[in-house]
């Protein structure tokens, strides 16, 4: 796979455009962890995600058609690193997510969530796309902490065996797996695509990896949300969380790189946290804080462009 530098804009965007849609980003990506747990009780995990993304495509559709058009044969030669795409991006950080939803609360989800950027950092430092540095070591291995005092609860010794939530481990496959989506996205071959065109490739690539598992799951469980309470909220994932954010998302990767976007993502905890305490009232415990507190400074310290090599 190509490579290019972790943070090199390949743009100029105005600096306060660029500053508020890196503050916006978050909260639209947290809405769907808050919406999501609201929505598991009643939709199919698998359902949910695939009508939620078949019908952000929808919506993307008609502003995209005619490029889509002139980029087919850009497309259908990506279809493969599309579908990868569609696996990290819809299935397993969509459905997987709902899924951990399921048995986890969503200030947990958000929490956790909150790690991708360090994993960003990790991953690019394999790649050999930024230096080995003992800070951002340093920042992995803190975020990292901080993901076992939530997950365990406070209670660590709990990792040593059995009692974690496998919700908890959902939402960290999650993370990871977004990680890599962003390491992927800066390929050269879907960088020089337009933007829109790259996400209308990746929002129908992800819907139709969901359409199998959603077709096994609505054979047992109905194919369709029962309620019209049920389609407000998949409409709402489909326009916030999914068709807003994603395109703010990818825009901030070309603009700024995969790292320094990820960065923005510790703003979801304290926009996460809030919106489930506010809305599904749900209650913060003194691990929360700690969790957070080691998350987010790990999280800091790991996308700092350390000058120091190990």
């Amino acid at each position: 796979m190509a490579t290019l530098p972790a943070d090199t804009a390949t743009t100029h965007a105005n600096p306060t455009w660029t500053a508020v849609v890196l503050i916006l980003m978050p909260i639209m990506f947290a809405s769907n962890l808050v919406l999501g747990r609201a929505a598991v009780s009643t939709i199919e995990p698998f359902t949910l995600a695939f009508w939620r993304w078949l019908i952000a495509t929808l919506i993307m559709l008609p502003f995209v058609a005619g490029a889509l058009r002139r980029y087919a044969f850009d497309l259908l030669r990506l279809v493969p690193l599309l579908l990868v795409l569609g696996v990290l991006g819809m299935m397993v950080c969509g459905a997987g997510v709902y899924l951990g939803l399921r048995h986890t609360t969503a200030t947990n989800g958000t929490l956790i969530y909150t790690t991708s950027p360090a994993f960003i950092v990790l991953f690019e430092m394999i790649l050999g796309r930024r230096p080995f540095s003992a800070l951002q070591f340093i920042g992995i291995a803190l975020a990292t902490f901080g993901v076992a005092v939530i997950v365990s609860r406070g209670d660590l010794a709990s990792l040593g065996g059995l009692g974690f939530n496998p919700g908890d481990i959902a939402i960290l496959a999650a993370a990871i797996a977004w990680a890599i989506y962003s390491i992927i996205l800066r390929d050269r071959r879907l960088q020089a695509l337009p933007g829109r065109v790259l996400f209308g490739g990746i929002a129908t690539a992800g819907t139709l990896v969901l359409m199998p598992v959603w077709l096994f799951e609505g054979a047992s469980h109905g194919f369709f949300p029962a309620a019209a309470g049920a389609w407000i909220t998949v409409a709402a994932l489909a326009v916030v969380p999914s068709v807003l954010a994603f395109l703010a998302y990818q825009w901030l990767v070309r603009e700024v790189g995969a790292a320094r976007t990820g960065m923005a993502l510790y703003f979801m905890p304290i926009v996460g946290v809030g919106l489930a305490a506010i809305f599904l009232g749900e209650t913060v415990h003194s691990y929360h804080l700690v969790g957070t507190l080691l998350t987010i400074g790990g999280v800091v310290l790991a996308t700092l462009s350390g000058t120091r090599r190990l």
